[in-house]
């Protein structure tokens, strides 16, 4: 027996729903483009997030702490548009062909900074302690500015441990600097290699970097490692964590996190 032939309203709700769920895949597919899209402007101009490895800035930013930093309030240099590196990977590294930084104000002593040193190809983070034409010096483990010795006031002890594994009791100080604003720094000692140094006399359009852990910083005082840091070379200023966690433990081991997330380091800035 023949069977009857489909009738053309069925043919018709068939083409409908086929025609609506290729509609919906993709409106879907643009929605997520312009996610993308838009995650990578704000990434490229505005905002970017940045990791620490190492500890030449505990106990400010810890290893293992994440936070974003500002593109924009300083302008844009040499290294800004880079998008970051994955291990050995880099994702974008696109250096412009300019001397001197475009829009944005100039830093603040204090400010914490993510810039490219000269002789390196790789981010480093450092606050910012001499400004252009300043003489900065390190005397029996004491900062210098202007010939003229930053004040200090002891907190506390406690354990710093190194990216290496290396744990050392520290003392911990709040430093104030002549502009009026504070900072903790730890040192392991006030005569240890880069406790006593030359004057440095920070050149025009240069910054002098300092590590808040002194003693375990490899910074500006290394002249041929990080030296003084043209201005044109900052990338971002550090404004807020938004992730901390023990060990450098990659965030995506989710079950890694009840035992080793630091909760009270998150949704913090860096300079409280």
């Amino acid at each position: 027996m023949t069977q009857p032939a489909e009738k053309p309203a069925k043919k018709s709700a068939k083409k409908s729903a086929k025609k609506s769920a290729t509609n919906e895949w993709v409106e879907t597919f643009v929605v997520i483009v312009e996610a993308l899209l838009i995650a990578i402007v704000l990434r490229f101009f505005l905002y970017q997030p940045f990791s620490i490895p190492t500890a030449s800035m505990q106990q400010t930013l810890m290893i293992g702490d994440y936070f974003v930093a500002n593109k924009f309030v300083w302008g844009y240099g040499k290294h800004s548009f880079s998008l970051g590196r994955y291990g050995d990977f880099t994702l974008l590294d696109f250096e412009l062909p300019i001397s001197n930084r475009i829009l944005g104000r100039d830093p603040n002593r204090g400010d914490i900074a993510v810039f490219r040193p000269v002789p390196q190809n790789i981010e480093y983070i450092k606050r910012i302690v001499g400004m252009p034409g300043d003489r900065i010096q390190m005397k029996d483990g004491r900062l210098y500015i202007n010939e003229v010795m930053v004040e200090r006031e002891e907190v506390g002890k406690t354990m710093d441990t190194d990216s290496n594994g290396d744990t050392r009791e520290v003392t911990v100080y709040r430093e104030f600097f002549p502009e009026g604003t504070s900072h903790i720094i730890q040192e392991i000692g006030d005569n240890l290699s880069l406790d006593n140094t030359p004057e440095y006399v920070v050149p025009a359009g240069h910054y002098f970097m300092m590590g808040d852990n002194r003693d375990r910083s490899a910074d500006s005082r290394v002249l041929s490692q990080v030296g003084y840091v043209p201005a044109v070379n900052l990338i971002a200023k550090a404004e807020a964590r938004f992730f901390s966690i023990k060990d450098n433990i990659p965030p995506w081991q989710l079950w890694q996190w009840p035992a080793n997330v630091r909760w009270d380091r998150m949704f913090r800035s860096v300079y409280q």
